[in-house]
C-alpha cells in the first residue's frame, strides 16, 4: 500500500472524526469565511481511536474552504498527524505555507490530492502544538493554479481549550453544525437581497 493512499484512507477516518458542512470548493477570501471554531471530536474508527482537533473554514455557499486537523490515532495503529486541507487547482511544488502570527513561515507538503480536496500533512509535535497554543492567529496559505496566493486567516482563540478539554459530545456537534448551517443561511439571505437591491436600483 502506497503512502499516499494510506493517507486518503486515513483522512476518511479523520474526517469521519469531526463534522463537515459541504464538499472542498473554490477559495474564497477570509472575510468571506465562516467558521464553528476550533472543537475536538473523538470516534471509533475499527480496531483505533481518532481524536480530531479541528477548524473549518466555510465559504458562504456552505463549502468547505480550508480544514485544519491535528488527529492522534491509537490502537492498531499509534500515529499523530497534522493535516490541512484546501481545494483542488493548486500549485503542488510550493505545499502550503504556515505562519503563526509574525513567525516565519513554514512549507507543508502536500500528500495528495483527490477530486476534490488537497492534502498537505507533517508528523503531529509538542513543538508544532505548542507554537499553536502560544499563537494567536494562523495563516494558511496556497496557492493557486495562476500562481496567486489564497491566504485564510485562522484564529487560535479556543485551540488550547479544545486540544487540552474533553471531546465535544455528539448533541453538541450536531448544534454546532445546526448554528453554522443558519449563519451561513442568513449570510446567503443578505447577500441575495443586497443583490436584489443592486437590480432594482439599476432599473430606475
Amino acid at each position: 500500500m502506497t503512502q499516499k493512499f494510506k493517507s486518503a484512507i486515513l483522512t476518511a477516518a479523520i474526517l469521519g472524526a469531526g463534522i463537515g458542512v459541504g464538499t472542498v470548493s473554490q477559495p474564497a477570501n477570509a472575510q468571506e469565511s465562516q467558521s464553528n471554531g476550533w472543537f475536538k471530536a473523538c470516534s471509533d474508527q475499527g480496531e483505533n481511536k481518532i481524536c480530531n482537533v479541528q477548524y473549518q473554514a466555510v465559504a458562504a455557499n456552505g463549502q468547505v474552504i480550508t480544514s485544519i486537523n491535528l488527529a492522534e490515532i491509537t490502537g492498531k495503529i499509534e500515529r499523530r498527524v497534522f493535516q490541512i486541507t484546501v481545494p483542488t487547482g493548486r500549485l503542488i511544488p510550493p505545499g502550503i505555507l504556515l505562519q503563526v502570527d509574525d513567525k516565519k513561515a513554514t512549507v507543508i507538503p502536500y500528500a495528495f490530492c483527490a477530486p476534490r480536496t488537497c492534502a498537505a500533512e507533517v508528523k503531529l509535535d509538542d513543538t508544532l502544538v505548542g507554537v499553536l497554543k502560544a499563537g494567536g492567529e494562523l495563516t494558511v496559505i496556497s496557492t493557486n493554479f495562476q500562481g496567486k496566493p489564497n491566504p485564510i486567516k485562522v484564529t487560535l482563540e479556543g485551540f488550547t481549550a479544545a486540544y487540552d478539554g474533553p471531546p465535544i459530545k455528539q448533541d453538541e456537534l450536531q448544534s454546532k453544525q445546526k448554528e453554522l448551517e443558519e449563519e451561513l443561511r442568513k449570510k446567503a439571505e443578505e447577500t441575495r437581497k443586497k443583490l436584489q437591491e443592486a437590480q432594482d436600483a439599476a432599473k430606475d
